[in-house]
């Protein structure tokens, strides 16, 4: 089975912040792949935009090292490489002042598609919303991307909003989580929606509990001054954690339409229970092969930022009253890890007897770093001397069931920055739903901090502080294992 790419209409794709990291390592090459895909016509154009003093010959040199850097696979195919960068283009730009912002206007081709991806920080946002309007380049194909983190807190999330919602409709707003993106992600709502034997068994009557983990083996190198005014609280809870949640909890949508989905997402948010102190558990990783613990990394001997937490939320609805969701992420784990692991109950009754054990469906899905899903299952064990079960896996890993052709399939860049050409915003979060999630988010952190508590240190290449067993054990359960 050969994935089918469908075309896109013509688009200008403006990136600010052009020659930055984020658009060397995901937005350039994933625009390249899309184009080797085949799926661009001939006169799409893509502007970088920054305040380095570049000319387009410059710029065009900086994306093919890019290419090669992070999509060598096929980068090596010259006469691709020279095609793409034949649409590429730069404009020296800085969002505060007006220099640039004419040639760039004078640039867009009129009546198509033209998307400005923010790939900047927050503070800009604004600024730059301004001089695109200000300059005559809004029209109702008119997208832009923002790149999280989307707000602080609640009253920044509401700035940020309110100041984008000033210059563009919601509708024109792309806020984007490459965890949407992902193929996974993508397949809870086809497992969930498409298949008639998971769906009855969706709810508390069926389900124990749930457990969803994002773990990391990467620290905080280059990232140290934001990331300890954000912790792991508000850059990824808050945000990946949150819509993977809401993926797996939220009913069933009348339609697959953008504001369909969302609504659903927004209505498991906002029935989210506040979470109780002692379900919550902080950490921060140590010393590991030469390599600082979190505060020698930070450079603040006292620093209280986590870069793990883990904590028991309760949707307070009628599809999930009193089934836990386990949650948890941490940087300097053990293994890179994101998987969903869907928690069934026993059996009411078991006609093996108590030798038996008990045995307990468990639907995983993983979404990295080998996307599948497995379903365990009892069965009997092989062999002579009575009925002795075990638990086997049902797995279909996608790589493999999909076949070699399906081996290399659309990373999320790719995919989002599509969907964003083709104006579907099923995978962007809306705004209120970024202000509720932060609603949600907010009186957590402000009761640690009320509270001093201090983050417990965990080894780093570990599952975590052991306080996150204990999370699990005094409801008489237990994570499941954090697997490469």
């Amino acid at each position: 089975m050969v994935s089918r790419v469908i075309p896109v209409d013509p688009f200008d794709l403006v990136i600010f912040g052009g020659t930055g990291d984020l658009a060397r390592r995901k937005i350039l090459p994933a625009l390249f792949r899309r184009y080797c895909a085949g799926q661009w016509p001939e006169d799409v154009r893509i502007i970088g935009a920054a305040r380095s003093e570049h000319d387009d010959s410059a710029y065009r040199a900086l994306v093919a090292d890019a290419l090669r850097e992070f999509a060598p696979e096929r980068a090596k195919d010259s006469p691709s490489v020279d095609g793409f960068l034949a649409r590429v283009s730069y404009v020296r730009i800085d969002a505060e002042e007006q220099a640039g912002w004419a040639e760039l206007a004078g640039q867009l081709t009129e009546d198509r598609v033209r998307a400005f991806y923010f790939s900047v920080g927050p503070r800009l946002f604004g600024a730059l919303a301004g001089q695109i309007e200000a300059h005559g380049m809004v029209t109702d194909r008119t997208r832009i991307v923002v790149e999280k983190p989307f707000g602080h807190d609640l009253q920044s999330a509401r700035d940020l909003n309110a100041t984008l919602a000033g210059h563009f409709d919601e509708g024109q707003i792309y806020r984007i989580d490459h965890y949407l993106g992902k193929e996974t992600v993508q397949n809870l709502m086809a497992v969930r929606f498409g298949n008639m034997l998971f769906e009855p068994l969706w709810n508390s009557q069926y389900v124990d509990h749930i457990q969803i983990t994002v773990a990391e083996t990467v620290g905080i190198a280059g990232r140290e001054g934001y990331y300890d005014r954000a912790g792991a609280m508000r850059d990824m809870m808050q945000n990946h954690l949150m819509q993977l949640l809401c993926l797996i909890a939220m009913e069933p949508p009348a339609k697959f339409d953008p504001d369909a989905v969302r609504d659903e997402k927004l209505k498991v948010i906002r029935a989210l229970d506040q979470v109780q102190p002692h379900h919550i558990v902080r950490g921060q990783y140590g010393p590991s092969d030469g390599e600082p613990d979190y505060r020698g990394a930070v450079g603040n001997p006292r620093s209280a930022t986590e870069s793990y937490i883990a904590l028991r939320a309760h949707i307070s609805n009628w599809r999930w009253a009193g089934t836990p969701f386990y949650l948890r992420t941490g940087k300097r784990l053990v293994a890179r890890s994101s998987v969903i692991n869907v928690m069934f109950k026993d059996a009411p009754h078991s006609i093996f007897g108590a030798d038996a054990g008990r045995h307990a469906n468990v639907l995983s899905i993983r979404l990295q770093p080998n996307e599948g899903i497995t379903l365990k299952v009892t069965i009997k064990e092989p062999g002579p001397g009575g009925m002795r079960l075990i638990d086997v896996p049902l797995d279909m890993s996608f790589a493999e069931a999909l076949g070699p052709e399906n081996q290399d399939p659309p990373d999320a860049y790719e995919r989002l920055i599509m969907d964003v050409i083709r104006g579907n915003q099923t995978l962007f979060m809306r705004g209120d739903e970024v202000e509720a999630a932060w609603a949600w988010t907010d009186p957590i952190i402000a009761g640690w901090q009320a509270r001093g508590d201090v983050p417990k240190p965990y080894d780093s290449g570990s599952t975590g502080p052991g306080d996150a067993e204990l999370l699990m054990k005094r409801d008489g359960r237990h994570w499941q294992g954090i697997k490469p």
